[in-house]
């Protein structure tokens, strides 16, 4: 499945991610550390994201790691609460209200960010565009330093949204495994975007939907994976936690259909090896990011296509390391079945919901 038309934007965008990881962390490292303390100070019961898309799959991220690392429960806040209904938010003052987004101009964000600040939240703006009406409007400002992104599809920002997340909640926690290996994040995403996946790719050229499974930290992932399918490649995917496909979905699964699965590292596997015996008796084809899992054939004909990956490295940020490489596959899938992932059809970069 080798292309030789010139790269896409997203293409090398994507190939950007570790050099934007690099400057991001250099740049936001006096900003983050002063925003973790004040953090700390308000020892904040509760924590608020509000996101759209690809920002809400890493607040997905972002709820996880800090329900598992601080313990704090993490909402999701509808932006159609303020948007749409008009309605006063509650239960919000002293707590941290994470707006993440790239371009900082949706209206919808804008009008929640502004009833969660009349509320009393500390309002802490995960960015890329610093001159945007989400920044001046935040208490708290995090830039991505992605640079200037073309692609409607979003890549690198996903990543440096992961990124930066990872590095507030490691401050935050005063956790210093998550810190001393943030350093050497740049160079786990480069080697991340070498590894082949194209026998991911050409599992998936054919078919017409999918089940991208993840848990825990690697559900975020599993979500920017569906919709990568969907925007960029035409192809009808839906993500669901390991935990939850078989709740119903799992009658869906049967001989040949694609269940592509980012495995978590560390105690959140449970449960991995158990649908993956039921996805393989019912037939399925298996495509997994690493070894996780039961082996790589099982009764029923259910086959797994092992997609490399690194080294385990910190559990953490595992998962930024995954969508790296999964980026350089969907964009290989997309070209392979007609596709330009930069155009997707009827979509823009800049999405004004309310």
């Amino acid at each position: 499945m080798t292309d030789r038309r010139p790269p896409t934007a997203m293409f090398s965008e994507a190939a950007e991610a570790a050099t934007v990881v690099a400057r991001q962390y250099q740049a936001n490292a006096a900003l983050i550390s002063h925003a973790a303390a004040r953090l700390r100070a308000i020892a904040p019961p509760l924590v608020f994201t509000c996101a759209r898309g690809s920002s809400d799959h890493a607040a997905t991220y972002a709820k996880y790691l800090i329900e598992t690392r601080l313990g704090i429960p993490t909402l999701s806040q509808a932006p159609s609460l303020a948007s749409v209904h008009g309605q006063p938010l509650q239960a919000m003052a002293g707590a941290p209200f994470i707006v993440i987004s790239q371009s900082g101009r949706s209206p919808d964000l804008l009008l929640s960010a502004e009833a969660a600040q009349n509320a009393g939240a500390l309002v802490i703006a995960i960015v890329n565009d610093q001159t945007s009406p989400l920044a001046a409007l935040a208490d708290i400002v995090i830039p991505l330093h992605a640079g200037p992104e073309r692609s409607v599809a979003a890549t690198k920002s996903y990543i440096a949204s992961l990124s930066a997340i990872a590095h507030l909640v490691s401050l935050w926690d005063r956790a210093d495994d998550i810190a001393s290996a943030l350093p050497d994040l740049p160079r786990c995403l480069e080697l991340s975007w070498s590894l082949d996946w194209t026998a991911g790719a050409a599992a998936l050229r054919d078919v017409r939907s999918l089940f991208v499974l993840g848990r825990g930290l690697t559900l975020g992932v599993a979500q920017e994976a569906a919709l990568k399918c969907k925007e960029t490649s035409g192809l009808h995917a839906e993500a669901f936690s390991i935990a939850e496909v078989a709740h119903g979905p799992m009658a869906l699964v049967g001989p040949g259909f694609p269940v592509l699965i980012f495995p978590p590292l560390g105690q959140a596997t449970v449960g991995l090896d158990t649908i993956m015996a039921k996805c393989a008796a019912r037939g399925a084809q298996m495509i997994v990011a690493g070894d996780s899992g039961c082996g790589d054939s099982a009764a029923g004909g259910g086959a797994v296509i092992r997609l490399p990956t690194l080294a385990p490295c910190h559990p953490a940020l595992h998962p930024i390391t995954l969508v790296q490489s999964f980026y350089r596959m969907i964009n290989q899938l997309a070209l392979a079945r007609g596709f330009d992932p930069d155009h997707p059809p009827l979509l823009q970069k800049v999405t004004e919901t309310l």
